[in-house]
């Protein structure tokens, strides 16, 4: 013990320097806590700076040691960051703490990885220490209990950094903007002080909104040249150590260097000082002292400690005001919010002493700072706020660059970060760190879908310290708040804050006095918010599981309590809070309630979200047949939020799901709705033969049970199939029976479930009649179609109108009628999140875009068309989609494209059995045969031969008289002027008895050609 308990002691007055807690003794070796049980913002450099002097304590005392009994000693130490579980031990009398989980197993293993006389650091702490400390890697190791190899660093020595400005500059400075109207104000009073009326400027911003940035780039402007600049900053546990700031000023005055031995500063010292004016002479033992340079006057030896205090702030006072005499001064002290008792003595003698003198004294500090200042005519203060919308985008884009990748990354970084600089900055770095960013500053690219963004541990660091200096009650009560939400209804916090409404009032107006919360209205009820999300956020992960649920069920209560009659109103609210306080039943009932919400108003992703998480809570309750009946109806909510959304790969599952647990409680009614949609979703996928069954299954089961909904919905989708197979007239055939037994269902404000079947059947029908030709029956149904879905304001039964009516005026040539449906159509699908149509309806608008010659437009529409039909695997129609891009690069005089389109389009029709697109890929491959560049004179005339055989078969007029045209022109071409003559005049005929008046016109325009 007598050579171990020196060492001991040693190690913990490294860790006690840093404001660190010593939480275990463990025999021959500590453990150590920094951020907890009260967070520091930068608790890794405090662990890092606490190693590194507990090493040099010890090897001092191991020199002794190895001197006086030749024993060695050496000491290992790890270091890791993370979340810990802190809880408390003890009595009222005396409290430890001790830390649990996977941060201290890691920090443990650090240090049985380390050599004797080493620091080990994880690498969760170097991101948190970068620039702050020297490290050297050693690779990945493999460390027990971790399941993927780790890098491990040891740790050499301090950085040269001290400072966040410091760590920025050195990797390089984002671009400096939103502060022009500051540096005016630093302008002004420069030229004041400068003048001779000195000046103290205070800069006061929370955390991270670029203090000491604009006072950085105001000392190094044009502006400050002629000026002696003296430099100061706090440390945030500096607190402790006196005259820690004053000390860093004298050393920036004089020029010292880190390694200055006490023998050359005071050379430097008294050098300076003496050239400066040697009636400073009597001050120079206390800048000595003050330098922990040895003093041996005797005079200062027997001064008791408080006149060394008072000589000492007098000394520091006469220096820098006699240095503006020689030429102005800035003096520049920063986080004042940290500052020991010493120095803000000496500040506020300072202050008392700028007027006449020609000193600038800028000092920058954080809301909870206060100062006895405020009434002085020579001191102004600068409120700094989070950067506004166009200025943060100037530095992110100085940051980021500017690739189309980063469109929606730059707003969501701006709303996380609320415009804090270096919030934003470290979410960026954070962002490259997981590889969810490529490149290099001021061009990168996003490589990874992001859901959301997580709080850089720099910025959550930085929240954590200041949540913690609340006092326990305040703490408390704002993580109750952050359980509601950022919207914070009094009568709601009261609720569940077990307070008095004085004591709940007098706590809100303390956190609002610090700025955690603000009143955001008054009327009709009292309300709070939160005053950043990152607050809250942070704020809501200090609190335990047990606690918290506790918390979100009470939430529950206190809402159903409070606004019984407003439940559907709140219904978001109390699914969320349901679901997180473990409230299984009311969590889905709340849950399917604001799915149905949600897809009511078109809000797909919202109700898909809110359905799987109904599944989920239905996991936890018990099994009985209610509870699968349940189970099958969520499955198919959730089908309805993801088809729109065309998000098919976790359909299938679902659906099948479904029918099997019908079939297991004999539910034939469900059975036939999972057969139903089974049908449709293997219409989307194009798979149209298992598309039929399932279509012919629902219906069998809808006649059985008399279920006239589940034959509509049957119909629809057997309608569907027959239109994409190019079984045209049983489509009309189909879709008209359903319209009719729908029709009394299709009117009113609201949508119902029938009358969004008619609508949708109306545009099956509509498709189905254009590619008969019978325009003039399908231009009434489509344009009714659009007026219900107006009427109704339906988002999706809007786009599904738009296509039919679009589709029919595509295919009658009537170009700028289908570019203005159409174009409102992909618009509204973009708008409302309704992905899953964009392919068809993009595909039909870039066909409108070739037939008016706008083939650039027409191109990007299709090719974007047919990528998002692959990726989404909705392969039902996507031979149509190729064929249509193949015309746009045959129109564009890329041939080799249009042919290997044209061939992809026929394999894709024929796979899928799509009759009616397979003519027209035909038809596709016919042109290009005629092409004068690829003319092949017998080949072409049996494409179209084979093409036109086909669309007559299926009844496809327009595609009839089109193919007559085609031939025709290739008779023409080969002098077969009898034959060209024949079949431009049925062309002509055709085109004129369907009143498809641009194709007529190109008829007559051949036949004029003829003679």
């Amino acid at each position: 013990r007598r050579l171990l308990d020196p060492v001991l002691e040693r190690m913990m007055e490294a860790v006690h320097r840093y404001e660190g807690t010593v939480n275990q003794v463990m025999g021959d070796g500590i453990m150590a806590l920094f951020g907890a049980p009260v967070a520091h913002e930068d608790h890794a450099v405090r662990a890092s700076y606490a190693a590194l002097r507990m090493q040099e304590s010890v090897k001092r005392y191991a020199e002794e040691v190895h001197r006086t009994i030749a024993v060695p000693v050496h000491i290992r130490v790890g270091l890791n960051s993370g979340e810990v579980v802190v809880r408390s031990i003890g009595s009222d009398l005396h409290m430890d703490y001790t830390a649990v989980g996977q941060t201290t197993h890691l920090a443990a293993r650090m240090e049985q990885m380390a050599m004797p006389g080493s620091i080990l650091m994880a690498p969760d702490t170097l991101r948190l220490a970068e620039d702050y400390v020297a490290v050297k890697s050693l690779g990945e190791r493999q460390v027990k209990g971790v399941d993927h190899p780790i890098e491990i660093y040891e740790v050499t020595g301090a950085g040269t950094v001290r400072s966040r400005m410091q760590a920025a500059a050195a990797r390089g400075l984002t671009r400096f903007v939103g502060r022009d109207i500051e540096l005016e104000q630093l302008r002004r009073a420069l030229q004041r002080a400068g003048s001779g009326h000195g000046q103290v400027v205070g800069i006061v911003g929370e955390a991270g909104v670029g203090k000491s940035r604009l006072y950085w780039e105001f000392v190094h402007s044009h502006r400050t040249k002629g000026w002696t600049i003296v430099e100061s900053a706090s440390v945030s546990y500096g607190k402790a150590t006196a005259y820690l700031p004053t000390i860093d000023l004298l050393r920036s005055y004089f020029q010292l260097e880190p390694r200055d031995e006490p023998r050359k500063i005071r050379e430097k010292v008294t050098g300076k000082l003496f050239s400066l004016d040697r009636s400073l002479e009597p001050a120079l033992p206390a800048l000595l002292w003050l330098l922990e340079v040895p003093v041996d006057e005797p005079e200062w030896q027997h001064l008791a400690p408080a006149q060394r205090r008072q000589r000492a702030l007098d000394g520091v006072k006469a220096l820098l005001l006699r240095e503006s005499q020689v030429q102005p001064v800035i003096v520049m002290f920063e986080d004042l919010h940290w500052l020991d008792a010493e120095t803000q003595a000496l500040l506020d003698a300072l202050v008392e002493s700028v007027p006449t003198a020609r000193l600038l004294l800028l000092v920058n500090y954080r809301p909870e700072y206060e100062h006895r200042w405020s009434g002085k005519s020579y001191y102004r203060q600068l409120r700094l706020d989070p950067l506004p919308p166009e200025s943060a985008e100037g530095l992110l884009t100085g940051l980021l660059g500017e690739d189309p990748s980063l469109r929606a990354l730059k707003p969501l970084l701006f709303e996380r970060t609320e415009g804090n600089p270096f919030f934003l900055e470290e979410s960026v770095r954070s962002l490259v760190e997981t590889k969810f960013l490529a490149g290099e500053r001021g061009a990168y690219r996003l490589t990874k879908a992001l859901e959301g963004l997580q709080i850089p541990a720099t910025a959550r660091a930085i929240l954590a310290s200041r949540i913690d200096r609340l006092s326990p009650d305040e703490k408390r009560l704002l993580q109750a708040a952050s359980v509601i939400g950022k919207d914070l209804p009094f009568a709601l916090l009261q609720a569940i804050a077990e307070e008095s409404e004085d004591g709940l009032r007098q706590k809100l107006g303390r956190l609002q006095t610090a700025e955690f919360l603000y009143e955001a209205r008054l009327f009709p009820d009292l309300e709070y918010t939160f005053r950043h999300a990152l607050t809250l956020e942070v704020t809501y992960t200090t609190l335990l599981h047990d606690r918290r649920r506790s918390l979100h069920a009470g939430i529950v209560e206190a809402i159903e309590r409070l606004s019984p009659d407003r439940l559907a109103e709140e219904v978001e609210r109390l699914a969320h809070h349901a679901l997180e306080g473990e409230v299984w039943p009311k969590a889905l009932r709340y849950l399917r309630q604001a799915g149905r919400k949600a897809n009511a108003r078109c809000a797909f992703r919202e109700a898909a979200s809110h359905f799987e998480r109904a599944l989920l809570s239905l996991q936890h309750l018990p099994e009985d047949p209610d509870g699968t009946a349940r189970a099958i109806d969520l499955r198919f909510d959730l089908r309805n939020a993801l088809i729109p959304l065309g998000d098919l790969e976790p359909l299938l599952d679902h659906l099948r799901e479904a029918e099997r647990l019908a079939q297991g409680i004999g539910d034939r009614r469900r059975l036939g709705r999972a057969a139903s949609l089974l049908s449709n979703f293997f219409q989307l996928t194009g798979d149209h033969v298992l598309a039929m069954e399932s279509g012919r299954r629902a219906e069998a089961i809808a006649a059985e049970l008399g279920d006239r909904s589940l034959e509509a919905a049957a119909n629809l989708y057997l309608g569907q199939t027959c239109c994409a197979m190019g079984d045209y007239r049983q489509a009309v055939e189909i879709l008209t029976r359903n319209e009719v037994a729908l029709a009394g269902e299709s009117g009113g404000e609201r949508l119902s479930e029938a009358a969004f079947r008619f609508i949708t059947s109306r545009t099956w029908s509509v498709w189905s009649l254009a590619e008969l030709g019978r325009f003039t029956d399908g231009l009434a149904r489509g344009q009714e179609a659009v007026r219900l879905a107006e009427n109704a304001d339906h988002a999706g039964a809007l786009v599904s109108a738009y296509q039919g009516l679009g589709f029919l005026y595509v295919s009658r040539g009537e170009a700028d009628q289908a570019a203005a449906v159409l174009g409102r159509g992909v618009e509204l699908c973009q708008a409302a999140g309704i992905p899953a149509m964009f392919p068809l309806m993009a595909s039909s608008l870039g066909a409108a875009h070739f037939l008016a010659g706008r083939l650039a437009e027409g191109l990007a529409l299709l090719e974007e068309a047919v990528a998002q039909g692959a990726a989404r695997r909705m392969m039902g129609c996507q031979s149509l989609r190729v064929a249509q891009l193949g015309e746009g690069l045959l129109l564009a005089g890329r041939l080799d494209d249009a042919s290997a389109a044209a061939d992809q389009a026929l394999e894709l029709a024929r796979a899928h059995e799509e009759r009616g697109h397979e003519a027209w890929a035909l038809r596709l491959a016919a042109e290009l045969t005629s092409h004068p560049d690829r003319l092949k004179v017998e080949q072409a005339r049996d494409l179209w031969r084979e093409a036109m055989a086909l669309a007559g078969a299926l009844g496809m007029r327009p595609l009839v008289a089109r193919c007559h045209l085609g031939l025709g022109t290739l008779c023409l071409r080969t002098g077969e002027r009898q034959a060209a003559r024949e079949h431009l005049t049925t062309a002509a005929t055709g085109f004129r008895e369907m009143a498809m008046r641009l194709w007529s016109e190109r008829a007559a325009a051949a036949l004029r050609e003829l003679g």
